[in-house]
């Protein structure tokens, strides 16, 4: 879990994600759709002046977090009302909680990470992880089909297809996670 303070954080990447789409309104179609040149019916009522697919991204992530931590903690105390503040009261709520359930509550907030920084724009978050099967740096977002892939030639002959390895941010998150419970073990030694 990374410090409710840090810059790039589920929580800071979901308080920028609400405040981006609070102040930066849609005014137009182009923000709510794919538009295609094909011929479509003439607008009765103006356009919604919000990004409908980040409010429905907001709303479902803050949702499976309620879900997760109310799995965990059957009363897990008051729902924040500011939804940043949901990985905080997730964290308070299983602090007590085996550590298998204390990992699923990190990864779910580390794929949270990746989910909202993709969900403003941001793919460098993913060239920053190394393909689990490889270890090759840099792996690149497929936006096509909502997955990291690894480039690296050796990776994919690996492959009985041939094809690229291809890897979903749930992969990515738990690798992180566990990752960084091996790196405390090590340390603690």
């Amino acid at each position: 879990m990374n410090h409710p303070d840090s810059t790039d954080s589920a929580t800071a990447r979901l308080r920028q994600l609400t405040e981006y789409h609070r102040e930066h309104p849609v005014t137009s179609a182009e923000g709510h759709s794919y538009i295609s040149s094909a011929p479509r019916g003439t607008i009765t009522s103006p356009p919604l002046p919000f990004n409908v697919r980040v409010l429905e991204h907001i709303d479902r992530t803050v949702a499976e977090v309620i879900t997760t931590t109310r799995e965990a903690n059957p009363d897990p105390g008051p729902i924040p009302d500011d939804n940043a503040d949901i990985y905080r009261w997730c964290v308070e709520a299983t602090a007590n909680a085996p550590e298998a359930v204390q990992q699923r509550r990190d990864t779910l907030e580390y794929r949270h990470r990746l989910e909202h920084a993709l969900a403003a724009g941001d793919t460098t978050v993913i060239r920053r992880h190394r393909c689990p099967d490889c270890q090759a740096p840099g792996l690149f977002w497929r936006n096509n089909i909502s997955k990291a892939m690894c480039v690296n030639r050796h990776c994919a002959r690996r492959t009985s297809d041939g094809r690229h390895r291809t890897f979903s941010l749930a992969e990515l998150a738990h690798e992180y996670v566990q990752g960084r419970k091996n790196l405390r073990q090590v340390r603690a030694t």
